[in-house]
């Protein structure tokens, strides 16, 4: 059973990312599929917290996919965050079972309903590779992606966490991360970041940077 959530985090996190003296943030939560809305609520209050302490501090949000709930995601939407970012993870095929609780549809869909209800949102997602995954399938997905306006891109090689995990199936060469990387600049993508210690936050203030619209 989940936890409920802690009211006073918001602050909290707040009062921490002042404390620490930064200026760009990823936020980001497990998934909390069993509230109503997801956590989006709880997304935009710590966005309002941050930004009562200091509005000059950069936000990023790793969201979930709100099980495809519009509402959810316009209610993140309009804290106007400086980034939105969610994983697509992975190509079509191996979603049953990488992810089996999520679908790729409905993730693209998040994507691409975020710039249509507000086009101005710089989008982010990124996924993993050595999971089994074709090139095509891997070109496919970049294609997917563009099409949706994702803004920004993170690439990185699978690691398997524990032995109860999903083993990795191939490590990527440093020459096929490359490839991928002048692949999605060429498809349009504003900043692509590829190689194999590549995470989703990797370098996030510097991509945001570099790429501001």
């Amino acid at each position: 059973m989940s936890s409920p959530l802690d009211e006073e985090e918001p602050k909290k996190v707040a009062q921490a990312v002042i404390k620490m003296g930064l200026q760009y943030v990823v936020i980001t939560s497990v998934t909390r599929d069993d509230l109503p809305d997801g956590g989006a609520s709880h997304f935009a209050k710590t966005i309002q917290a941050i930004r009562a302490l200091d509005r000059g501090i950069r936000i990023e949000v790793l969201i979930p996919d709100f099980k495809g709930d519009l509402s959810s995601l316009v209610t993140v939407l309009k804290e106007d965050p400086d980034v939105l970012n969610h994983n697509i993870e992975t190509i079509p095929r191996l979603y049953q079972e990488v992810r089996p609780r999520a679908d790729y549809r409905r993730s693209l869909d998040l994507l691409k309903r975020a710039k249509e209800k507000d086009p101005r949102a710089v989008s982010k997602s990124g996924f993993m590779l050595g999971l089994g995954e074709t090139e095509k399938e891997v070109y496919s997905l970049l294609q997917d992606l563009s099409e949706v306006g994702c803004d920004f891109l993170t690439i990185g090689q699978y690691l398997q966490p524990r032995p109860d995990r999903l083993p990795v199936v191939r490590y990527i060469s440093p020459g096929e991360f490359e490839a991928y990387k002048k692949a999605g600049e060429e498809m349009g993508f504003k900043s692509v970041a590829s190689g194999p210690f590549v995470r989703s936050s990797f370098h996030a203030a510097q991509m945001f940077a570099s790429h501001s619209i």
